[in-house]
């Protein structure tokens, strides 16, 4: 009986054993995830920072590693210096919390949030300058080393802006700052709540609209993209959205020969970007 009684309580002990582990793995499956949330007043690296220095941007404080007096943050401190910007020194293991780019190389700036700017103010600027506008639009790019690699080629070719959507599209955080290599300081962005809405703006102001897609009917450099352009890169995984390719005037294509059937967004655009500026030098 002894012998029964104690098989029966093992028997017990494992079911109530495989209870417990199993509400356990339920709770886990069931608990919240915690979003990271993504901070737009900080600017990592160096190149970042003393770009950031060298415009109107307001910078409440650098942050930068205690003992790190070698190379370029030197360039960070004298500029800071000169400009009246307080400079913390902090333990390194400090700005390993605070990075979200996990690259921050000794430096990171705590600044007012990116200030978007306006459709108006885009073409404005383009006016300002005696020259036909030059505006790039993003339609839900979400990789932020891909808005970085974009912004960074814009402002090499002269464009004037760059429109993006409030939703479904990465906004000005640390990794874009540090990827545009401090081009950011130098780039009107317009945050619109339809991109749609913005292209109908445009065309109002006589800008046409050409949109980077591979079943484009021309190849880009067989396009006239002279005049006030504006470009619509689609995003990484799907492209430019349906309504939105209805809205352009021309869809156009680059040639690719190899495998593959695309191109990264950043390259495909910095691509078609450089044609248009060969167009307009020529």
């Amino acid at each position: 009986m002894k012998e029964k009684r104690a098989q029966r309580e093992n028997f017990r002990g494992k079911i109530e054993k495989k209870e417990r582990n199993f509400n356990n793995a339920k709770k886990v499956e069931q608990a919240p995830q915690v979003e990271q949330v993504i901070r737009e007043d900080l600017i990592e690296g160096r190149n970042a920072v003393i770009e950031a220095l060298r415009s109107d941007r307001t910078i409440e404080q650098i942050l930068v590693a205690k003992g790190d007096t070698k190379g370029s943050i030197n360039v960070v401190l004298g500029l800071a210096k000169d400009k009246g910007t307080v400079v913390k020194y902090v333990e390194r293991a400090k700005l390993d919390e605070m990075s979200q780019t996990g690259a921050h190389q000794g430096v990171i700036a705590i600044v007012t949030p990116y200030k978007y700017f306006a459709l108006s103010d885009i073409i404005d600027h383009a006016k300002s300058k005696n020259e036909d506008p030059f505006i790039l639009i993003l339609d839900e790019l979400e990789d932020p080393h891909n808005f970085g690699s974009i912004i960074r080629t814009a402002e090499t070719c002269g464009v004037h802006g760059i429109i993006i959507p409030k939703r479904k599209n990465v906004g000005m955080t640390p990794t874009v700052y540090k990827t545009s290599a401090g081009a950011v300081e130098y780039m009107k962005i317009a945050k619109v709540t339809n991109i749609n809405a913005a292209i109908d703006e445009l065309k109002k102001s006589n800008i046409w609209v050409y949109g980077a897609d591979m079943d484009g009917e021309s190849y880009c450099y067989d396009v006239n993209l002279k005049g006030a352009v504006a470009l619509v890169i689609g995003s990484e995984g799907k492209g430019i959205s349906k309504l939105t390719k209805e809205k352009c005037d021309v869809l156009m294509k680059i040639p690719m020969v190899g495998n593959i059937s695309s191109l990264n967004a950043s390259v495909a655009s910095g691509m078609i970007m450089y044609e248009i500026l060969k167009q307009r030098l020529k």
